[in-house]
């Protein structure tokens, strides 16, 4: 059973509905056994990095993301919840992440639109079983701040918005997605495939 953490925050839904249509079981919750037990656990999110954080904290999430981490099960942080794996970030004042990747959040600067909103092409940065037999295609993205990474390894795909941006971050079975797999089409829908497959083959 894939685990999608219901911290008050996030496309929990169409996350949900998205998992059931490649058909895998999948539920949202807060409890923590729940969430230890799970085959595979995503974390979402759509809002404020720092009142992302504090809601975790709040439902001391943040040591149980941490443990399932380190138990090997595979997890996926979406658009914030990607964003939230990183060490700080400056949206709206300073704030510590999840500290599970070293990295710094920031705005983007420019004379450009911001949020970064729509279709863009994703860029394959280095070989990774997620992209098994998946050929890279635009996917979907609504953010305002990017990863300003520390390590480069992390790096695993990227999307050109004025400049390279961070799109697929990861290390072995933690990956994080910057655009919205569930919409996204045929390339974010493989690419989330991929990732179920994991949480049933654990």
């Amino acid at each position: 059973m894939i685990t999608i953490i219901d911290y008050g925050m996030g496309n929990l839904h169409s996350v949900q509905k998205a998992l059931e249509r490649l058909g895998y079981a999948a539920f949202a919750t807060d409890q923590k056994e729940k969430i230890l037990n799970s085959s595979g656990v995503i974390l979402p999110g759509v809002g404020a990095f720092g009142d992302a954080m504090e809601n975790l904290r709040r439902k001391e999430l943040v040591p149980v993301i941490h443990q399932v981490v380190e138990q090997g099960t595979p997890f996926l942080g979406i658009c914030l919840g990607m964003q939230l794996l990183f060490s700080t970030s400056d949206e709206h004042g300073f704030h510590q992440g999840l500290g599970v990747f070293s990295g710094h959040v920031k705005r983007f600067e420019g004379d450009f639109k911001i949020p970064h909103m729509g279709w863009n092409q994703l860029i394959k940065e280095k070989d990774h079983p997620l992209f098994a037999d998946i050929e890279l295609g635009h996917v979907y993205f609504v953010h305002s701040y990017f990863v300003e990474l520390e390590d480069s390894s992390l790096l695993l795909a990227s999307t050109d918005y004025y400049g390279k941006v961070p799109a697929v971050v990861g290390r072995e079975k933690v990956i994080g997605m910057q655009f919205h797999p569930e919409k996204s089409g045929k390339v974010g829908m493989t690419l989330l495939n991929q990732f179920a497959k994991w949480s049933v083959e654990k």
